[in-house]
């Protein structure tokens, strides 16, 4: 399984969701990035992401967006062979 990430906040629900899903699909390590607390890892993420919300998830190399774009990505078939790789 690849590696993944996540760029979060302290008090996001919408991360806490992210992060509960992808537990259910059997991710057990994810590399939160809290941007709350480190300003220059929220610039790090808006320039790599081109968007200021969190959260921003990445599988691999392959940025997926936020829990809604996790969810669609779900929806469509796509997740389940990125986390396969």
């Amino acid at each position: 399984m690849p590696p993944v990430k996540m760029y979060t906040t302290a008090v996001c629900p919408y991360c806490v969701r992210a992060k509960q899903f992808l537990k259910s699909k059997g991710v057990d390590s994810i590399e939160e990035v809290r941007v709350d607390l480190d300003p220059q890892a929220r610039e790090t993420m808006m320039q790599t992401t081109g968007r200021r919300t969190v959260p921003q998830i990445f599988i691999g190399e392959t940025h997926v967006g936020g829990c809604d774009d996790l969810f669609a990505l779900d929806a469509s078939g796509g997740l389940a062979p990125l986390l396969a790789v």
